[in-house]
C-alpha cells in the first residue's frame, strides 16, 4: 500500500515526460540477452543493492541520520525516503549534491553511473544554475523521475497486474518492432528481479532505475509522431524524432513513405481550398473582394470542375524530394551539433529542423513558384508544368524560379518554432494531466493537437506567406510593377490596412480540418499495408 500511495504522488506532481526516465528498460531491450549474459545473480542484484532498497522503498530501510525532534511529528513518508538519499549521497555533508558526490555516493550504494550520466542528472535538476542540487532540486528532480518510471511501469504492464514478466517484455519490444526469445527475454527480467520471483514489481522497477538518466521515452516518439503524420500543405514543420529500434529495423522510411502518401491523398482533397487561398492572396483587395462562394464560382465559370485543382500536379509531387531532402538533412545537422543524446532538446530540434527545412525549401523552391504559376494560370495558357517551366525560363530567366525565396525562407522559423512549441506544450500538458496507464493520446486528442499547433504555425508565418505568394505571381499579372520584399509589405500596408496581410486565410483554415483528418486516416492504413506494427 506504502508503494502505491507514494506511485500516486508522484503521479501527480508536475513535470514534463519527455526526458529521463524511459528507461533503462527500454535501452536495455535494446541490447537484448547482452544485459544478462555473463553476469552472475550477485552482480546483477548489485546494481539495486539492499542499501538502495532500504532507502528507497516505501515499506521499511534505513532511516536518515538527521529528523525533527521527537516531539514532532514524523516527515511523509516519500520526504522521508526522499532526505534519507540525499543523505547518502552529499559525502562531503555541504547541503548540496555536485557530480563528485553523486559518483561517490551512488557507488556506495552499488551503483555504477557514467561521468556523462553524473552530468545529465544535475543539469535536468539544477534550476538555479550553479553546477550542483540542493535538497529541494534533487526532490523535484526525483519526483519527475517516479513519475516517468511510474509511466513507463504502467505502459509495459499489459496485464495490470503489478507487475512485468517475460512476455510483457517480449510484447513491448515487439510493438517496438524487435523480436527476441524467451529466453533473451528472461535475461533481461533477471537483471532487475531481486527476490527471484521472475516478475518486475514496481518497488524493484523504480529501485532499479534510481537516477538513471535517458533522454527520451520510445512510447512517447512512437505515439507522438506529429509533422510524418498530418499535412496541411505546407513542409516546414520540425520533423519527427525516429526511435533507434525504428531505425534499426527500417520502419523510419516506411513511416516517411505513409507520411508521403497520406499528404498525397490530403493534398489533393483541399485542393480546391489551396487554389482559392491562392487567388485570394493575390487577386482579391479592397477594390475585388473575393468571398468563398464567389471564388469557386468565378473558377467553375472559368475553367470548369476541373480547373479547381489546377496546381495539385506540382504540389503533390514535391512531397517526396521535400521530406527526403529534409530527413536527410535533419540527420545531418544532428551529427554537425555533436549530440551523443538519441533524441535532441526541444531547442535543438527547433534549429536543427529550421537550418533542414531552409535547406530543402531551397533545394525545390522551383517547384514552389511552378505550383503558384499553375494555380494562377487560365485556361490555355499552358499545356503543362513543363511548358510553364519553359515559358518562365525563356521570358523571366532563372532568376524567376526564385521569386519571393527570402520571405519563405523567413517564414520557415515563426512556422516551425510556433507548430512545435505549441504541439510540445498540449503534448506535455496531456502526459502530465492525463497519461496514467500510457503515453497513447488516443485518435481524437492527436488530431486537437497537430490541428491547434498547425493553425497557430500558419497564423504566425501567413504574412510572409502571402508576401511570398505575390511575388512568386508578380510575372503572370499583366503590368504589375516587380517590387521587393520590403516594398510589398509597405503597399500592402498602406492600400489594404493590416487586413490586407491576411487575404485567403479563411479558405486555408477551412482545409485544416479535413487535411488532418484525411492524412491520419491514409497514413494508420498505408502504415498497416507496408507492415508497420500497429502503435
Amino acid at each position: 500500500m506504502g508503494a502505491e500511495r507514494g506511485g500516486r504522488r508522484a503521479n501527480q506532481r508536475s513535470g514534463s515526460v519527455c526526458g529521463d526516465a524511459a528507461g533503462g528498460l527500454c535501452r536495455r531491450l535494446r541490447r537484448g540477452a547482452a544485459l544478462g549474459a555473463g553476469m552472475p545473480g550477485g552482480a546483477r542484484r548489485s546494481l539495486a543493492s539492499p542499501v538502495v532498497s532500504g532507502v528507497l522503498c516505501h515499506c521499511g530501510g534505513a532511516a536518515p541520520s538527521e529528523g525533527p525532534p521527537p516531539s514532532s511529528p514524523p516527515p511523509p513518508e516519500p520526504e522521508r525516503r526522499h532526505r534519507a538519499l540525499f543523505l547518502q549521497l552529499d559525502v562531503n555533508r555541504d547541503g548540496a549534491l555536485c557530480v563528485h558526490d553523486l559518483a561517490v555516493g551512488l557507488q556506495r550504494l552499488g551503483l555504477h553511473r557514467s561521468e556523462r550520466d553524473l552530468r545529465k542528472i544535475v543539469k535536468a535538476g539544477d534550476k538555479d544554475l550553479d553546477g550542483q542540487l540542493d535538497f529541494e532540486e534533487f526532490v523535484h528532480y526525483l519526483q519527475d523521475h517516479e513519475k516517468k518510471l511510474r509511466l513507463v511501469f504502467k505502459s509495459l504492464d499489459k496485464k495490470n497486474d503489478g507487475c512485468i514478466d517475460a512476455q510483457e517484455i517480449m510484447q513491448s519490444l515487439r510493438d517496438l518492432g524487435v523480436k527476441i526469445s524467451e529466453q533473451q527475454a528472461e535475461k533481461i527480467l533477471k537483471s532487475m528481479d531481486k527476490n527471484g520471483t521472475m516478475t518486475i514489481d514496481w518497488n524493484e522497477w523504480r529501485d532499479y532505475h534510481l537516477l538513471h538518466p535517458v533522454e527520451n521515452i520510445p512510447e512517447i516518439i512512437l505515439y507522438w509522431k506529429h509533422s510524418t503524420i498530418f499535412d496541411v500543405g505546407e513542409n516546414l514543420t520540425v520533423p519527427d524524432e525516429f526511435t533507434v529500434e525504428e531505425r534499426q529495423t527500417g520502419m523510419w522510411w516506411r513511416h516517411l513513405v505513409a507520411g508521403g502518401g497520406a499528404g498525397a491523398v490530403s493534398r489533393t482533397c483541399t485542393a480546391p481550398l489551396d487554389r482559392l487561398k491562392v487567388l485570394m492572396q493575390v487577386h482579391a483587395s479592397r477594390s475585388n473582394n473575393m468571398c468563398i462562394v464567389g471564388g469557386f464560382t468565378q473558377m467553375i465559370r472559368e475553367g470548369g470542375p476541373r480547373s479547381l485543382w489546377r496546381g495539385n500536379g506540382i504540389n503533390v509531387l514535391k512531397i517526396a524530394p521535400e521530406s527526403a531532402i529534409k530527413f536527410m538533412a535533419y540527420e545531418q545537422i544532428k551529427r554537425f551539433i555533436g549530440t551523443d543524446q538519441e533524441v535532441l532538446r526541444i531547442h535543438e530540434r527547433l534549429v536543427a529542423g529550421s537550418l533542414a527545412g531552409a535547406i530543402a525549401q531551397s533545394s525545390i523552391y522551383p517547384m514552389e513558384v511552378l505550383k503558384t504559376r499553375m494555380a494562377l494560370r487560365k485556361t490555355g495558357q499552358y499545356q503543362g508544368m513543363l511548358d510553364c517551366a519553359r515559358n518562365i525560363l525563356a521570358k523571366e530567366g532563372m532568376a524567376a524560379f526564385y521569386k519571393g525565396y527570402v520571405p519563405n525562407m523567413l517564414g520557415i522559423i515563426p512556422y516551425a518554432g510556433i507548430d512545435l512549441a505549441v504541439y510540445e506544450t498540449l503534448k506535455n500538458s496531456w502526459l502530465q494531466r492525463y497519461a496514467v496507464n500510457s503515453a497513447d493520446p488516443g485518435v481524437f486528442v492527436l488530431l486537437a493537437c497537430g490541428t491547434i499547433s498547425s493553425t497557430c504555425g500558419q497564423l504566425a508565418s501567413y504574412p510572409l506567406a502571402l508576401v511570398r505568394t505575390r511575388m512568386q505571381a508578380q510575372a503572370s499579372i499583366e503590368g504589375a510593377p516587380e517590387v521587393s520584399m520590403t516594398g510589398l509589405f509597405k503597399h500592402i500596408l498602406r492600400t489594404e490596412g493590416a487586413f490586407g496581410l491576411y487575404r485567403g486565410l479563411a479558405p486555408n483554415f477551412m482545409k485544416v480540418i479535413p487535411a488532418v483528418s484525411i492524412s491520419y486516416v491514409v497514413y494508420e492504413n498505408l502504415k498497416m499495408t507496408l507492415g508497420v506494427q500497429s502503435r
